[in-house]
């Protein structure tokens, strides 16, 4: 027996069979949602490079030009929004829908790369991108306090392990920490002073990278053993840079602890987080375009 047999021998139940597809076909198209703007996710990629104590006039020229030049070569762009504020730049790239996010990101690291040769050299980081369209909302948002570990500590644990571990689940693209201080020396100049020594701001600033200076040392290499000359050139405290030489004035040395005061302070002092009145580490996660919701919670 055939698979067409039994309608064949029953044509009024074939009949009344097809009428009732149709009419439950007509009644889920018109039950379809129907939105003037529908929800579409595009491919996004975020690009963001910070200069602390840039002004957005220097950030534009210097970072975002550069940048904007090479990532406006990736085939399948369509767009391409650009913001340069106080120390930070950012780049918006949104691709076609049919191009896939992970080919677009690896198009992008390779004009970051391009554009390093033109980027200034005084960049505490490289660029870095996230597959993230910077107008969603976070999807998750954590918050870490603690009564007996410091805040220092806690940021250094959620920047170096569960920032990390978190950017590694699938449909994550981005996790950001906000909230978190970390460590930095900070030398306040006595421009008075600088006068009175004929010292400019140009003769500090090489002094204090004159002495932060990682090479390689070399080696002692004997009849039977070699010997790896190693030493730490980066100072760490604030008292260590006091005795740093900048001149010479009269026959005296000018020291950077004579023209300016050290203090052991931080990174970024105007940025905080706090939860329910207690300073917090903020975690905010973000997802890929196109990823679900429910499975990156």
């Amino acid at each position: 027996m055939s698979v067409s047999e039994p309608f064949i021998r029953r044509p009024i139940a074939t009949s009344l069979l097809g009428i009732a597809l149709f009419i439950g076909g007509a009644l889920g198209y018109w039950a379809l949602p129907i939105s003037a703007l529908p929800q579409v996710d595009f491919p996004t990629v975020q690009v963001t490079t910070q200069l602390p104590g840039g002004s957005p006039d220097v950030l534009a020229s210097l970072i975002t030009a550069p940048l904007e030049r090479q990532l406006g070569q990736i085939p399948s762009l369509s767009s391409m929004t650009s913001t340069s504020s106080f120390g930070v730049s950012q780049i918006s790239l949104q691709f076609d829908l049919n191009r896939d996010i992970d080919g677009a990101t690896q198009d992008v690291q390779a004009a970051i790369n391009a554009a390093a040769g033109v980027l200034p050299r005084s960049l505490p980081y490289p660029p870095t991108y996230a597959k993230v369209n910077p107008a969603d909302a976070p999807v998750l948002t954590l918050a870490l306090t603690s009564d007996t570990i410091s805040l220092r500590a806690m940021s250094d644990l959620a920047d170096t392990i569960l920032a990390q571990r978190l950017s590694q689940l699938s449909g994550v693209g981005r996790v950001a920490v906000l909230g978190g201080l970390k460590p930095a020396v900070r030398v306040q100049a006595d421009l008075a002073r600088l006068a009175a020594y004929g010292i400019s701001m140009e003769d500090l600033r090489n002094a204090i990278a004159g002495a932060n200076v990682s090479g390689p040392k070399g080696s002692l290499d004997g009849a039977q053993q070699a010997y790896t000359i190693a030493a730490n050139d980066q100072i760490a405290a604030a008292e260590a840079y006091k005795p740093i030489i900048i001149a010479y004035r009269n026959g005296a040395p000018v020291t950077i602890g004579d023209v300016a005061q050290i203090v052991d302070g931080l990174e970024n002092d105007r940025t905080g987080g706090w939860y329910q009145g207690t300073p917090a580490v903020i975690i905010d996660i973000q997802r890929q375009p196109g990823a679900n919701v429910i499975d990156v919670v």
